[in-house]
């Protein structure tokens, strides 16, 4: 099993965004405040923004260093898996949002 110090930072940052947004789903999903809902889309503005400057950078790393190809691929997969997972959450939301309406 790697050390902490051993997972690349990109890699980390992905999960974190990951642990992140999934609290900010389920706890909204448990109490429905707005509060949640305000803080949590702010959430995934940042992410969203971070999580690009991430992905540029490892295509830049992809298209110039030949003999990390490999590595670099599967961190771009890591990266990008954090927006379907975004999907479903915002369309589980608004799902609940709109059954909550008293009309």
């Amino acid at each position: 099993m790697k050390n902490i110090n051993q997972i690349p930072f990109t890699t980390l940052f992905a999960f974190g965004s990951f642990a992140i947004g999934t609290t900010f789903f389920l706890s909204y999903m448990k109490f429905q405040t707005e509060n949640i809902l305000v803080f949590g889309f702010l959430y995934v503005l940042a992410a969203v923004f971070f999580n690009l400057i991430i992905l540029i950078n490892l295509i830049s790393q992809l298209l110039t260093i030949r003999g990390e190809r490999a590595n670099t691929f599967i961190k771009i997969l890591i990266v990008v898996s954090n927006i379907p997972i975004a999907i479903i959450y915002f369309y589980l939301v608004l799902n609940s949002f709109n059954n909550s309406q008293p009309f």
